[in-house]
């Protein structure tokens, strides 16, 4: 193990220790070690250019901006090969959150995240994507006949 020595700011530390506290961390090394395997991890995963993913993607939107629900909306009948399901909540008056899962290849995955994100009026964004094999198998499900179909598998971390 070695020994690095970092400078972080007061408010980035005080946000460390509310962390760790919350998280019952013993020590900053501990935290940070687990912040930044967790980070490499996604950043492995965001840079991915090959395989398919499965997707969650966070968003909150204001829909009092004019026409961004209808392009919103468009972008998921546009991507509809991606777009497996969406579930909306309306936060207040104007702020809608947006669930929508997702499911294809991690470069189209990404880049659909990246310009529903970046549309105007989207206020937050977050995508998790989770790198999975899809295989076509063939068995059968309780009494019916054997069928090919597929089935996704996780692909664990390299």
């Amino acid at each position: 193990m070695q020994r690095v020595t970092i400078t972080l700011d007061d408010e980035l530390i005080a946000e460390l220790d509310r962390f760790m506290k919350g998280r019952g961390y013993q020590n900053r090394s501990e935290a940070i070690r687990d912040l930044a395997r967790a980070g490499m991890q996604q950043a492995r995963v965001e840079t991915s250019d090959s395989g398919d993913c499965v997707a969650a993607l966070v968003y909150v939107y204001d829909h009092t901006v004019r026409e961004l629900a209808k392009r919103l909306a468009d972008a998921h009948h546009h991507h509809h090969d991606l777009s497996v399901a969406a579930m909306q909540v309306h936060l207040d008056h104007a702020s809608c959150m947006e669930v929508a899962l997702l499911r294809g290849a991690t470069q189209e995955v990404h880049h659909f995240a990246e310009h529903v994100i970046a549309e105007r009026g989207v206020r937050h964004g977050r995508l998790v994507a989770v790198p999975v094999e899809v295989k076509q198998e063939t068995h059968a499900h309780g009494k019916d006949q054997a069928k090919r179909h597929p089935h996704i598998h996780v692909r664990h971390a390299g």
